[in-house]
């Protein structure tokens, strides 16, 4: 069954529902489950079936299989109908029993790659508050110009930072502590115009310009040829910048790539990764602002404006106890990141054969143990 739910402040649903978004702002066509609690706009379509009969987790995955996009119509704004829903086919095993262990099994990767996501975002919170306090708000120091022991921070830590600040010509900094521009701490390569590289057919690598950078892998990706410069080849680890358009700074996690112009590599050979990744992330809401008040065609920042972006560089020994802090957090960062883009590829590699029968279940849960062991 179908319906079309306009919206209510209050839930109209207890449980999860299982949706296909209908129309709107990107997304149309995309399969969804629900919270628990919820009320549904009248910008997606609520599938219901009978319980007894087909899983509602077994449905949304056949969905998932399915290429609901396809279903669009509508040049202005692509939206979905009933009436096109009602014409799909999708292949429901007849035992309720095959379709939840098929569901099982994409419940358990989608619960490992959701987790591994989570973490990263803790993680990367984390690293950010500290990063703040130590180098930007400088409270360890402060603290200790005021006689007060840095809250959180052992003896031995905390008499590695200075207990007075210095003026330097760019305001105060604590004591032995140095001011440099973002550009002299670490090397921003510009990337290729790589249409001028084109595939060869021969160790080809994948295009990366700012819309892989955004959804971290390479799916659909142009090719270039694979004889550029090492230095233009992008790793997983990596730190990319985009500076025009979209600006963006992550840590690459999508695979061997080529590097298009618009992006930065960035890269240092004074300073570990996760002190260079941190000062560019830092400065980037002020490059976006830059960018944006230049927008008339497509916003971007220039070299200049890295020179001007000021880095606190600290003393050698506060240095080596951050390096020995922050490095381990952004190696974990990059492993999860790594181990959720397996897990992804390996669901979208199990979900079609699991859905049309031609893969066993066993057989899934082997593939499955294999990559999580």
């Amino acid at each position: 069954g179908y319906g079309v739910v306009g919206y209510l402040p209050t839930y109209l649903f207890e449980e999860p529902q299982l949706l296909i978004v209908c129309r709107g702002e990107g997304g149309t066509g995309d399969v969804k489950l629900s919270p628990p609690k919820c009320s549904v706009t009248n910008l997606s379509i609520v599938i219901s079936s009978n319980d007894k009969f087909v899983s509602k987790k077994f449905l949304y995955w056949a969905l998932k299989a399915t290429d609901t996009h396809r279903l669009r119509t509508g040049s202005a704004q692509a939206q979905i109908v009933i009436g096109s829903l009602q014409k799909l086919k999708v292949t429901i095993p007849t035992s309720r029993l095959i379709q939840d262990e098929i569901a099982n099994v994409l419940d358990s990767l989608e619960s490992r790659i959701t987790l591994l996501r989570e973490t990263n975002t803790t993680l990367e919170a984390i690293a950010q508050a500290l990063f703040k306090s130590w180098f930007v708000d400088f409270e360890p120091a402060r603290a200790k110009s005021e006689g007060k022991l840095p809250e959180g921070m052992d003896e031995a830590t905390a008499v590695l930072f200075p207990d007075a600040f210095e003026e330097t010509e760019l305001g105060m900094v604590p004591k032995g502590w140095k001011v440099e521009a973002l550009d002299n701490v670490a090397e921003f390569l510009n990337g290729l115009a790589l249409q001028k590289f084109p595939p060869t057919g021969i160790n080809d690598l994948p295009v990366i310009k700012i819309a892989q950078l955004r959804k971290g892998d390479t799916v659909g990706a142009d090719l270039a040829a694979g004889s550029i410069k090492p230095e233009f080849v992008i790793q997983d680890g990596d730190v990319l910048f985009s500076w025009s358009g979209s600006l963006e700074v992550e840590i690459w996690c999508g695979g061997i790539g080529a590097l298009n112009q618009h992006l930065f590599k960035v890269t240092s050979s004074r300073f570990e990764k996760w002190f260079y990744y941190l000062w560019t992330k830092h400065h980037l809401e002020s490059f976006r602002q830059i960018a944006a008040s230049k927008a008339t065609t497509m916003g971007h920042i220039q070299r200049g404006h890295l020179t001007l972006a000021k880095v606190n560089v600290p003393s050698e020994p506060v240095l080596k106890v951050a390096n020995a802090l922050f490095t381990p957090i952004v190696e974990r960062i990059v492993h999860n990141a790594l181990q959720a883009n397996t897990l992804v590829n390996l669901r979208d590699t199990l979900l079609p054969r699991l859905i049309s029968g031609q893969l066993r279940i066993a057989d899934a849960k082997v593939e499955l143990e294999k990559v999580t062991a």
